[in-house]
């Protein structure tokens, strides 16, 4: 059995990033490879929420949903919120022992529990269970913008899902920010 761990909304300038892990054999993930799955990117919203539906319904998968809010990430700083929510989806799947992480670091954590503990760059275009885990974290990501979009609606929240669109930085020097805006991160970053 592999734990996927996947993120969305880590680049956004508005509202919670997503961490979600992933569980289950690679019988089953190779299943869901058959029937069509992909990383999240390559999916449109509609058969992301599909897909989000048929991996938390299924029996044989586990999945544990971390959401760091923009306050959070503000006061404790990006990464810290990282290692939190990994920590916290490691710790609550700990029977099973092989990890892998979409991404290039591992963000200084460790556990000695583990008998394989990786970081894989573009990991959701080669491991399903990281996949699976992309699919989740951005259908939640997905979820919680249309909901913002329907309180500010001047920032189109429903199309950017927080990132630092064009669209977005103007609604930004037009509006200001919102109680759900990341103050941390600098508008220049979005240009």
């Amino acid at each position: 059995m592999l734990l996927g761990i996947d993120e969305a909304g880590r680049g956004c300038l508005a509202g919670a990033l997503f961490v979600v892990g992933v569980a289950c054999p690679d019988n089953l993930a190779s299943n869901f490879c058959k029937q069509g799955l992909k990383e999240s990117k390559q999916l449109s919203r509609a058969k992301r929420f599909s897909w989000a539906q048929k991996i938390q319904e299924h029996p044989g998968i586990q999945s544990v949903v971390v959401s760091k809010s923009a306050q959070e990430i503000d006061a404790k700083g990006l990464s810290l919120c990282m290692q939190e929510a990994i920590k916290k989806i490691i710790l609550s799947l700990s029977e099973i022992l092989n990890v892998c992480i979409d991404g290039n670091t591992l963000f200084k954590l460790h556990f000695h529990h583990l008998k394989h503990f990786q970081a894989v760059v573009k990991g959701d275009d080669k491991i399903p269970q990281i996949a699976m885990a992309s699919i989740l974290a951005k259908a939640h990501k997905d979820r919680e913008m249309l909901e913002l979009d329907k309180l500010y609606p001047a920032y189109g929240f429903a199309k950017n899902c927080g990132y630092g669109t064009r669209v977005h930085a103007v609604a930004l020097a037009k509006h200001g920010y919102t109680p759900i805006h990341r103050r941390s991160f600098k508008l220049k970053a979005c240009k």
